[in-house]
């Protein structure tokens, strides 16, 4: 019988807080744990959260250094006892931990990083926590532009692996009463819907598209309402927020006032799909930040899988998140006159004629072989598929 290798994946970055790291980390666990024995340490509050294949141990989220530290200490506790034959940071933050570990036990150190793991300007996280990432066995990105990145940070182009994240492909779509009721319950009846999904950082850019954007959009199509899904972090360590009282102010000096929507934070997964399928268009307008850079946009893939297309600004691992002209449209940053341009074109068309394209696109991201990906870079194989697919 082939012994099931030994996993211990470390991240701060779990449910029960919410945002696309999140979620990603807990796919890497439950998928990951298809193939190997996983063990993970994680916040509190997540191991009631946690895949159920997996053992969970839980450090403080605040502050932070405490976190650090338990994480540490657990470390240590499991790698000496359970010998690992991986060990994994889920990001930036935890590499160093991982690095350390696997000298004490001899496993493969490796970490998942997103671009803003490598850009953070922060003078002690650049001394100990970026020179780290070279030393590890392997690093693992999430897109081309997180690769670029990782290569300027000294990081050796034979030990990355660019993985894409996954998205959790619907069985069937939302039935029709479902989205009527959606509709209904917010007053967009009649509307045609621009949905925006995600926290509300600097970053993200709400504000700057009801201020430079949105009124264009509602001149021509009257219709038009921007419903915003998501909220301004609470325990991010360094996103800047958008508040939505700042996004409201916005929308009410240009005129727009009527024509935005705000839900709050949405994990039912049947309310979301509805809220994606009763949109016309995605709107994604991330900021060019050259120390903030968006690792990939795990979102337009998830709309995308709802049919919807997305429209965004060309920056960071958004490039990689889009088929253009399949599931979206891509605007060269800064330049709102083309995404408005985009964003109308899409809302002139029947919503049936983007959905098998965007539906098409999504077919290339699978949390399943997001997983392969992963287990590939951790237990490196000569084995065709390995090889063929993952290896940047």
């Amino acid at each position: 019988m082939v012994k099931r290798p030994r996993i211990l994946l470390i991240t701060r970055n779990l449910p029960p807080l919410v945002g696309g790291m999140e979620r990603l980390n807990w796919h890497m666990a439950d998928e990951l744990a298809k193939q190997a024995d996983v063990k993970v340490i994680g916040p509190r509050g997540a191991a009631a959260l946690s895949p159920k294949s997996v053992i969970l141990t839980e450090a403080p989220l605040k502050p932070l250094p405490l976190f650090l530290l338990v994480s540490l200490l657990w470390g240590l506790w499991i790698t000496l006892r359970w010998r690992p034959d991986a060990i994994l940071a889920g990001s930036g933050l935890t590499a160093p931990i991982a690095w350390l570990l696997s000298k004490l036990c001899g496993a493969r150190s490796a970490a998942y990083l997103h671009g803003f793991d490598i850009t953070v300007n922060h003078g002690l996280y650049r001394r100990i926590w970026r020179p780290t990432f070279k030393k590890l066995d392997h690093v693992i990105v999430n897109s081309t532009p997180t690769q670029t990145l990782a290569i300027a940070a000294d990081v050796s182009w034979s030990n990355i692996t660019v993985v894409h994240p996954g998205v959790s492909l619907p069985e069937a779509s939302q039935p029709a009463e479902s989205i009527a009721a959606f509709k209904e319950q917010h007053g967009l009846t009649g509307k045609k819907i621009l949905l925006s999904v995600g926290r509300l950082t600097t970053r993200k850019g709400l504000r700057e598209f009801v201020e430079q954007a949105l009124p264009a959009i509602v001149q021509a199509e009257p219709d038009a309402v921007l419903v915003v899904i998501g909220e301004a972090p609470k325990n991010s360590l360094a996103a800047e927020i958008q508040s939505v009282e700042s996004i409201q102010a916005q929308a009410a000096k240009s005129g727009v006032s009527g024509h935005i929507r705000f839900l709050g934070v949405i994990t039912d997964k049947n309310r979301l799909a509805t809220a994606y399928e009763a949109a016309y268009v995605h709107v994604f307008p991330v900021r060019h930040i050259p120390d903030d850079p968006e690792g990939f946009g795990m979102v337009a893939v998830e709309a995308a899988a709802h049919g919807v297309p997305t429209v965004a600004f060309a920056t960071g691992g958004i490039i990689d998140a889009i088929g253009v002209g399949e599931s979206g449209y891509l605007a060269a940053p800064g330049d709102y006159v083309a995404l408005t341009q985009f964003i109308l074109q899409l809302l002139l068309e029947p919503k049936e004629f983007r959905k098998k394209g965007a539906l098409s696109f999504a077919m290339n991201f699978s949390w399943f072989a997001f997983g392969t990906g992963i287990n590939c870079a951790l237990q490196p194989t000569t084995s065709l598929t390995c090889s063929q697919n993952y290896k940047s």
